[in-house]
């Protein structure tokens, strides 16, 4: 690991992070949720909300995928994703929901500043995004889908929005 150049967690801490956090909006899943927190200390996130009945750290299943990112990735608990979308705009955070929806942004078309501040919610895994949620972010984020599928794995779909972020942002702190 070492010839790796990898940040040791203190290192990780001190970092500075891209302007992105994820909420999860009542994801089913603790596999997936630990995998949201691998994208988001490979891409060095400012954190995750883990909203409603998503399981939080230190949940076996989280644990499973997470391998160790929990113990370094900010998170936070909210009983509602709507309080925790509000939370963040209230703090400066443009928030955006993950969905298919009519006036949505095709992801490709996103191009985050590194000045600002965002966050994704990525919805339910069966349900997507409550209506809601819909209602109380800025707006509405989807990725282009051509198969007979209309939805990808949301631990999937959390990479694909780094990777976008990344490519407009730049690298976490730089």
């Amino acid at each position: 690991m070492d010839a790796l150049g990898r940040l040791t967690p203190e290192a990780f801490a001190a970092a500075g992070k891209l302007p992105l956090r994820f909420v999860l909006d009542n994801l089913r899943s603790g596999l997936n949720v630990g995998s949201v927190f691998r994208t988001a200390d490979a891409f060095r996130l400012e954190g995750i909300d883990l909203c409603g009945y998503t399981a939080r750290p230190p949940h076996r299943d989280i644990l499973k995928t997470a391998l160790g990112a929990t113990e370094h990735v900010a998170w936070k608990a909210h009983e509602t994703t709507v309080e925790a979308v509000h939370g963040l705009q209230a703090a400066g955070f443009k928030v955006f929901a993950l969905e298919q929806a009519s006036a949505s942004v095709s992801l490709e078309q996103w191009s985050p500043l590194a000045s600002e501040r965002w966050a994704v919610v990525l919805g339910n895994e069966v349900r997507g995004c409550s209506e809601d949620v819909l209602n109380a972010v800025d707006g509405v984020l989807e990725i282009p889908q051509f198969g007979v599928k209309h939805s990808l794995n949301v631990s999937v779909a959390a990479g694909m929005v780094c990777w976008q972020a990344y490519g407009s942002m730049g690298t976490p702190g730089g």
